[in-house]
């Protein structure tokens, strides 16, 4: 069967309420006045469809949503954007987020664990038609994907992850850390950035693991060598760190299949991820494939 797919997104959908805070962490009170209090629809998977798609990928998410108004915005959002969705009925409710954001863009996230069940799945018949037809699979670590991946592995694709700020020792993320070819990973919370890294490649499948370090730019694991991506300046002033991440990766993703080099494809997420620095929280604007090949038309 043909590929019709170039990036088969699952899970990480869903929609968030962004409170401007005047710092952080927040020091405690009865209540306080905020800039501003919005919701909007987009969590990781969402940004990393709506990043791929912009940068010229066929792409197609697969999700959990509810019958609620949270999951009408997310369903807007990939409709205006010209996104492809299939949705999987979820009893619990779309998933929601509360993020907090201070004025140097740092943010707390909080995440309202009612919004799904242990036991929930994405149908391994859909999962299976989706992957067949798909290029590659990126995959949020959710529970509904963790249930997914054997099925993903079964077709052939290529899968990859973002294990966000994981501290290397919860034994959850493990599942995904060693299951995907290509991992990406903050190092935020890691005591060993390198020593994790090593871990992920010597242990699982990944051909090679990313970890993005904020203003230092980023390392890439690729055959045993650990290589330095370096920052690249924001086009304007530095509003949110929220989506940062997601950028990356799409950007990463858009080098490596149109068969960039490493270093490349490095490059492409470094500047996806400082534009999204640019984006204020409550919105979602991502990237296009010209602006990025002008960023970097003069680097090779």
């Amino acid at each position: 069967m043909g590929s019709g797919i170039d990036v088969l997104v699952l899970g990480g959908a869903g929609v968030d309420t962004i409170v401007y805070v005047s710092e952080l962490p927040l020091p405690y009170a009865d209540s306080r006045m905020v800039p501003s209090i919005e919701t909007r629809a987009g969590q990781t998977g969402d940004f990393v469809a709506l990043g791929t798609h912009a940068l010229g990928l066929r792409t197609h998410h697969l999700d959990m949503l509810g019958a609620d108004h949270h999951g009408d915005l997310v369903r807007a959002l990939h409709r205006d954007r010209g996104v492809a969705l299939t949705e999987v009925p979820q009893p619990a409710g779309t998933k929601r987020a509360v993020n907090l954001v201070g004025p140097d863009g740092r943010r707390l996230s909080l995440y309202d664990s009612t919004r799904g069940h242990d036991d929930d799945r994405l149908p391994p018949r859909t999962v299976r038609a989706l992957a067949s037809v798909s290029r590659h699979a990126h995959v949020s670590i959710s529970r509904p994907c963790a249930h997914a991946l054997p099925v993903l592995r079964e077709t052939g694709v290529t899968v990859s992850t973002d294990l966000h700020n994981w501290d290397g020792t919860q034994a959850y993320h493990e599942r995904f850390a060693y299951e995907a070819d290509v991992v990406f990973l903050s190092t935020t919370a890691l005591a060993d950035p390198e020593g994790t890294m090593r871990r992920i490649a010597d242990r699982g499948r990944a051909e090679v693991v990313v970890a993005t370090a904020g203003a230092e730019g980023a390392y890439q694991l690729l055959d045993g060598e650990l290589t330095h991506i370096p920052a690249v300046a924001p086009p304007a002033p530095v509003v949110d760190s929220n989506g940062a991440g997601d950028a990356f990766a799409a950007g990463y993703l858009f080098g490596r299949l149109t068969g960039e080099p490493p270093g490349r494809c490095g490059l492409f997420g470094a500047v996806a991820g400082a534009y999204a620095c640019t984006v204020p929280a409550t919105g979602s604007d991502v990237i296009s494939r010209e602006e990025l090949l002008r960023a970097t038309a003069t680097t090779r």
